[in-house]
């Protein structure tokens, strides 16, 4: 069946419903809310019988809902209605909560109900990080159901009753902004944390720091920094500690927010704050934290057994030139330890999403920061794709794209969650590529079929990794359960008696493989191709990528 997916934004959720219905054999096409013109145009010449939209905050236009199915995806559960679904959840403290598929009519969320599901909220867990997760998971079960209710032809959907008692929802308003403030000389860390989590990653926080306006955004709890409240009182890896009432707070991220309009984007809270930050004391935490720490770190080195995890979570997947190279720093030491098997990721959330955009964007010169950034990726990717001591697995919690991908598939094995969206491609920002992915990518899925990823640059779901070789295990699990199962697997492995005759084979083939055509003809091949897309005059890359950070549509790009 032809399928229109109707989005404000290509995000998350709207790549997994699309990756996820072409699995199930129909024919998908994507039109990014631009205006009602430019819709209806798209309906006419695609002709749709269903329309889907998973994540659209205009209203669809009468002149279509009123002339065929139009099915909305609202992340709360039968009833609820209002465009602040989660951030009231997350405010109110709700364990369980639901995703709804309502038929698009008159008043917003007010449609016959065609599907929903239930899901857990886990306590502590940003807005942001629910959506990709539990969120989504609850998304895909109703959407699946509501596609086949609809292909059946004789399902009735069920107009919203509120009597009924497994409505359980109601309508809201837009959650407030000045309910989103911190009072810094009043608000305890529960508080601080539970308005920063629920303002994640949208809208954020807005706040003042010393007299300047941003939206902050992170929080994460500090269980030994203390000072006065509101006060800056340390730094580390790119965020900022700030004092509250009873403790203190990371924030990761800041976004400036310019009176006069002019457009902002988040960026590491240090870059934003400038010299001011530069100021403060750095406080790094230990590479492996002593159990029952409350603090935050984006680098994590754990043993257990013959089992090493190095498990890192950056903002958004994004990885800085100084996050590649305190990352590899980081594997360098694990390849210390005397460990059969390193497992890289193992957190929910994102795995990463390549070399970090905003950064090259607030940089002085954004095409040398761009440069240093893929040098970084590479030494890292380099490194993982050299180890032949023991095993590597690359366990996925959440999406890849990019380079991120090409991180992943470095390592012997790949593992993800069944939810995860890979995105093996860089024509979208313009790009060729790096991070040796003309070696390992054909090496995975073959010529021909990594051609198509890359030219094609599709969203991939986690089962369709699996069958073309981009991922080895799909894990049918929670996002919390996640990092159990990885554990559980790589001890497994460990233990394996084949392992040494596995690790003996990797190294023949490597040597095999550098005899033929040596890696470090694929990564200077690759980095001249991407070279001239930095340092090019007509190149596309500079201004996808400010349009990229910025958050304004723009159009897709082939590379050559």
């Amino acid at each position: 069946m032809r399928i229109l997916l109707v989005a404000s934004a290509d995000n998350s959720l709207t790549q997994r419903v699309d990756a996820e219905l072409r699995d199930r054999g129909h024919v998908v096409r994507l039109q990014l809310a631009a205006g009602d013109a430019a819709l209806l145009a798209a309906v006419r010449a695609f002709d749709p019988p269903l329309v889907i939209a998973p994540m659209l905050t205009s209203r669809i236009p009468a002149a279509l809902w009123t002339t065929r199915v139009c099915l909305v995806v609202h992340p709360g559960p039968p009833g609820d209605r209002g465009p602040s679904a989660l951030d009231w959840a997350i405010e109110e403290g709700a364990g369980r909560w639901g995703v709804t598929v309502l038929q698009a009519a008159e008043e917003f969320d007010a449609g016959d109900i065609w599907a929903s599901a239930e899901c857990v909220l886990p306590a502590g867990t940003a807005k942001s990080d629910l959506y990709r997760g539990e969120v989504a998971d609850a998304a895909l079960e109703a959407v699946h159901l509501a596609v086949q209710r609809y292909e059946s032809g004789s399902y009735r959907p069920r107009p919203l009753d509120y009597t009924r008692p497994d409505t359980a929802g109601r309508a809201r308003p837009r959650f407030p902004a000045e309910r989103r403030r911190i009072d810094w000389t009043r608000d305890t860390t529960a508080t601080v944390l539970r308005k920063l989590r629920a303002a994640d990653s949208q809208p954020g926080v807005p706040d003042e720091i010393e007299g300047r306006g941003f939206f902050l955004y992170g929080g994460h709890q500090e269980d030994q920094l203390t000072g006065e409240a509101g006060r800056l009182v340390a730094r580390r890896a790119g965020a900022v500690c700030r004092a509250t009432t009873d403790g203190a707070v990371w924030l990761t991220q800041l976004r400036p927010r310019h009176e006069s309009g002019a457009p902002a984007f988040k960026q590491p809270a240090t870059l934003a704050l400038g010299a001011r930050a530069r100021r403060l004391t750095a406080v790094p935490a230990r590479l492996e934290l002593p159990p029952g720490r409350r603090t935050w770190t984006d680098i994590h080195y754990r043993e257990r057994g013959p089992v090493g995890f190095l498990r890192f979570s950056f903002p958004a997947g994004a990885m800085s030139t100084t996050q590649c190279r305190r990352l590899l720093a980081a594997y360098r030491h694990a390849l210390t330890r005397p460990t059969r098997v390193v497992v890289l990721g193992g957190a929910r959330d994102f795995f990463s999403n390549g070399i970090h955009l905003g950064v090259i964007e607030a940089a002085a010169d954004p095409a040398a920061e761009s440069w240093e950034n893929i040098n970084a990726m590479d030494d890292l990717v380099e490194a993982v794709l050299t180890t032949t001591d023991r095993l590597t697995v690359a366990a996925l919690g959440g999406n890849a794209a990019a380079g991120g991908v090409m991180l992943a598939l470095a390592a012997d094995e790949v593992w993800c969650r069944q939810g995860t969206v890979f995105n093996p491609h860089y024509r979208r920002m313009g790009l060729y590529g790096s991070e040796l992915w003309t070696y390992t990518l054909p090496r995975r899925v073959g010529r021909e079929q990594a051609r198509a990823l890359t030219e094609e640059a599709l969203p991939v779901s986690a089962a369709r990794a699996r069958h073309l070789g981009l991922a080895d295990r799909v894990l049918p699990t929670t996002p919390a359960a996640f990092p159990a199962e990885v554990a559980a697997l790589a001890a497994a492995a460990a233990a394996s008696p084949h392992l040494a005759a596995r690790l003996a084979a990797k190294r023949r083939r490597l040597a095999q493989d550098e005899e033929v055509k040596p890696l470090a003809w694929y990564r200077a091949d690759e980095l001249a191709r991407i070279r001239r897309n930095f340092y090019g005059p007509d190149e596309p890359y500079h201004r996808l990528r400010a349009a990229f950070v910025r958050k304004h549509p723009t159009a897709t790009v082939v590379t050559t």
